[in-house]
């Protein structure tokens, strides 16, 4: 490769003083312009030959890989530990809002490796099905249930602004979806919405199915096996069980408790936890 590089180097020379423009050379060597401009700039400053031997004394043995401070890598592993595992681009939001200090995220990412297994990335460009689209607050609500033991975690997201809300219940009826549907609204996606979808669960039929529409103009119920049409509200929910409550089987008599955790967490995530979707900022960040 190197004597190809070196041919092709002399080649480019040869066709520049010829008055071919750089672009045409490098397109005729297969290179970028850019790397043809440099090669141009190097011989016009050191001659052919010695730039030359500059190039093939550069491509000799390993390159010295950078080091990080050893700070910077304590202070990454402290983040993804006290931010419950965070990925790499809220890292780099911590690290420039506590410590000034940009970073890129695939190095971040090289950091972590040191000290943790990193799950491989998820897949991009699948299919995800149709999805109801939001272009203001309160427009879409998806709603969804947790299953915790004895206990279940009603759900709710705003898809534009990412604002969420959580009742812990001791039962799953359409009473209790009920229950969830009035207070949720009233206290936190503003009383009113274009559209609410569910899934179809017993939870959001009967009762709750009754009332629905006194809170919104539209109830959507998500196609059978469908995740991606709920991708909000899923995404939620992986997010409190990752950051709260757990894969823990709870009992029913942990209501309570459980209600006073689920509180301290929406205010993190309201007010302290970067959202990707929303430029890296909490979705009610306190100006």
């Amino acid at each position: 490769m190197e004597v190809l590089n070196t041919t092709k180097i002399t080649m480019a020379w040869e066709l520049f003083e010829a008055g071919v423009p750089k672009r045409h050379i490098a397109k005729k060597l297969g290179v970028h312009w850019e790397t043809v401009g440099i090669w141009i700039q190097g011989i016009q400053d050191n001659g052919l030959l010695e730039f030359l031997d500059i190039y093939l004394n550069a491509k000799k043995g390993p390159r010295t890989k950078r080091q990080v401070d050893p700070i910077l890598k304590r202070w990454v592993w402290e983040i993804r530990e006290r931010e419950m595992d965070c990925c790499g681009q809220k890292i780099l939001y911590f690290l420039k809002k506590e410590h000034e200090i940009g970073l890129s995220v695939p190095k971040i990412y090289e950091i972590l490796a040191e000290k943790y297994q990193i799950k491989s990335k998820w897949k991009k460009n699948q299919v995800r099905g149709l999805v109801p689209k939001a272009f203001k607050a309160h427009e879409v609500i998806q709603m969804d249930t947790v299953d915790f033991g004895e206990v279940f975690a009603f759900t709710g997201i705003d898809i534009f602004t990412r604002e969420a809300d959580v009742i812990v219940f001791p039962s799953l009826t359409s009473h209790d979806g009920l229950i969830y549907l009035e207070t949720s609204m009233q206290r936190r996606f503003g009383g009113h919405s274009d559209l609410i979808q569910t899934d179809g669960g017993p939870e959001f039929k009967d009762e709750f199915k009754a009332n629905v529409l006194r809170f919104t103009d539209r109830h959507r119920v998500a196609r059978p096996y469908k995740k991606n049409e709920q991708s909000y509200i899923e995404s939620f929910n992986r997010s409190l069980r990752k950051e709260c409550l757990g894969w823990t089987k709870y009992r029913e008599s942990q209501v309570d408790y459980l209600n006073n955790i689920v509180v301290n967490y929406l205010e993190r995530y309201h007010y302290h936890r970067p959202h990707i979707s929303l430029g890296m900022r909490p979705p009610l960040e306190r100006i």
